[in-house]
């Protein structure tokens, strides 16, 4: 017999082989799609440290949803940015809001074909920034948060989210929602829980994106970096609560908090590819550095291959079109029909499109 007896190399011989063997394939049905609509702007607004990501109005909005639907994406997850702030995030409790409102609107124009998604937090809509109320020393008072975000739940629901996401890390608040949806007849609204969300850095360029009021920080309730074990005591608790679905925040440095969930989880797995994973491999492309197409579907890949079902990004309509083989071109139109067109970068050398198990067509 000659040496070597195993050669692995066989598989992947050709692209065909490759394809064949590849253990991890992307699909539209896999992304969800962040959208940023604004109260009160009269066209879709670039938000600069995010090339090619806008802020919506109502009406670009409906845009954005029709597209993600006719792609034939996971979903879409909405963010409201309101015109006026308070300490209390009143804006988020009225069923006439920037974000309740363009739930509604959203669902009349999309119907069943698309799910809705809606962020349940109080830092887009509170003037301090943080993601509920303070007491009376400048700290979340977590227990009147969750009376808030319990109400919040329902008001979206009967807008009609598909499915309501709590984003602000307080003790108790899957309970707490789950129990105020039950209540109001919303059985069958789920809740997607960022169950294990850490106080990171890549969070930088999303504080542009919903004009964010923080002044300082929030790692008294998000979680530290440093820690890996507290993330699984955070997913459990959610699954004990009634969590739906479970999130892990940021994904790309945080693959292994991620593929730990999807270890312990009984249910769907989701992750945030967020808005500094995104900002970085725009600024790497713009200067040449990288090839954009290949690097955003590895880091794609990458994430889903360490567990995750659904992937919350930025490139999700992007990356849709390049999985149908559709026009991968901006629009001629000045307005953008989704949340991401793709400026002109110099292209790498290697950067023609592949066809290979790396970067698979729809499976």
């Amino acid at each position: 017999m000659s040496f070597p007896a195993q050669r692995p190399r066989r598989l992947r011989r050709s692209p065909a082989l490759r394809r064949l063997v590849a253990e991890t394939r992307l699909h539209p049905a896999d992304f969800i799609l962040p959208l940023f609509v604004r109260e009160g702007i009269d066209a879709p607004a670039p938000i600069s440290s995010m090339p090619g990501v806008f802020q919506h109005t109502e009406t670009s909005l409906l845009d954005a949803a029709e597209e993600a639907r006719d792609l034939g994406l996971g979903g879409i997850m909405l963010f409201g940015i309101p015109a006026q702030r308070d300490a209390h995030g009143s804006a988020g409790l009225d069923p006439q809001g920037i974000l309740n409102r363009s739930i509604r609107a959203v669902k009349e124009r999309v119907g069943d074909d698309l799910l809705v998604m809606s962020d349940l937090c109080l830092d887009e809509f509170t003037d301090h920034g943080h993601c509920g109320v303070l007491d009376g020393t400048g700290s979340v008072d977590n227990d009147r948060t969750l009376e808030i975000y319990a109400q919040m739940g329902v008001v979206q629901a009967e807008a009609g989210a598909d499915v309501v996401a709590p984003s602000g890390m307080m003790d108790g608040q899957v309970a707490v929602i789950r129990q105020a949806l039950d209540d109001a007849g919303h059985h069958n609204v789920p809740i997607l829980a960022y169950a294990a969300k850490y106080a990171s850095a890549f969070y930088g360029p999303f504080r542009e994106a919903v004009d964010s009021q923080l002044s300082g920080d929030r790692r008294q309730y998000q979680m530290d970096a440093t820690n890996r074990t507290e993330a699984l005591r955070e997913v459990e608790l959610d699954l004990s609560e009634g969590a739906d679905m479970v999130m892990v925040k940021p994904a790309s440095a945080y693959l292994d908090i991620l593929s730990d969930v999807a270890q312990i989880s009984d249910v769907p797995v989701a992750a945030y590819q967020v808005s500094g994973e995104y900002a970085m491999i725009e600024a790497a492309a713009a200067n040449g550095w990288v090839d954009r197409r290949a690097v955003v579907l590895e880091s794609l890949i990458a994430i889903r291959r360490a567990g995750a079902t659904n992937v919350l990004t930025y490139y999700a309509a992007e990356v849709a079109r390049w999985l149908q083989n559709k026009d991968t071109t901006a629009p001629s139109s000045s307005a953008p029909h989704s949340s991401v067109e793709q400026p002109e970068y110099p292209r790498t050398a290697d950067s023609q499109p592949q066809d290979d198990a790396g970067y698979p067509p729809v499976s």
